[in-house]
């Protein structure tokens, strides 16, 4: 399918309007998965030429992408990788989570961006970064094209990781989101340690309902300004491994 190939026309812009010399490109993947957690990379890529073929990770084959994120992650300038929990994201919320995974994978880097590209049109990030959203960044911006490959591919195989002890969900093949295969495993053996609790797919699982936790609003009490603010300002500090 023919597509436009993804330029460096922001990350220009951002320098020329702000004098930005380190951009980052940011994106997520795991935000809509019942399973495991909400992944972002951060990645920072100059102004060189990326390899042929980059675009938005959901465009590409699971092995188109596999090589590529390969030939990535020896290209780009620096690149880190940040992970909110399932615990965590049933604790803040998925907006505070995605901000907790970014600042993460921000304070991973080896060096500090003066700027940062987020995917869509919602800045969930904030001060004291310097932010600037591009809706379809992942397919219009090289630096976030980047971050979506790397990301998905990674998170990916972490899921993949899980089918050892969890073979009957599928992780494999759905990394965690809906698919006939993963709810046929709910209904039979309820949700995993890997699992998600306020997600609204147990609301269907008469039998685990009980397990589910309320689905914290932004800002709620338990969210961003209440007890999960500490989880939050600490950012890169809180390590999490898979």
């Amino acid at each position: 399918m023919p597509y436009e190939p993804p330029t460096h026309s922001v990350e220009r812009s951002l320098r020329a309007t702000t004098g930005a010399k380190i951009v980052a490109g940011v994106d997520e993947v795991g935000r809509g998965a019942w399973a495991g957690p909400v992944t972002i990379c951060a990645a920072v890529t100059g102004l060189r030429r990326p390899p042929e073929g980059l675009t938005d990770s959901k465009l590409l084959t699971p092995k188109r992408r596999r090589a590529l994120a390969g030939q990535l992650e020896s290209w780009v300038t620096a690149h880190a990788l940040g992970h909110a929990s399932p615990e965590e994201i049933d604790e803040l919320g998925m907006t505070a989570a995605l901000r907790l995974a970014a600042v993460r994978a921000l304070a991973s880097l080896p060096v500090r961006p003066d700027a940062v590209i987020l995917d869509g049109k919602h800045d969930y990030l904030g001060e004291p970064w310097r932010v600037r959203t591009v809706v379809k960044g992942d397919q219009s911006c090289v630096a976030v094209a980047a971050a979506s490959v790397i990301a998905k591919v990674r998170r990916d195989a972490m899921m993949a990781e899980l089918d050892a002890d969890h073979a009957e969900f599928g992780f494999s093949d759905n990394a965690g989101y809906p698919s006939p295969v993963h709810r046929d495993a709910l209904e039979r053996l309820g949700p995993t340690p890997h699992h998600r609790l306020s997600w609204a797919y147990l609301d269907a699982l008469p039998r685990w309902q009980h397990l589910k936790r309320p689905r914290l609003a932004a800002g709620g009490p338990e969210g961003p300004a209440g007890r999960g603010t500490a989880a939050l300002e600490a950012g890169g500090q809180l390590g999490f491994e898979f």
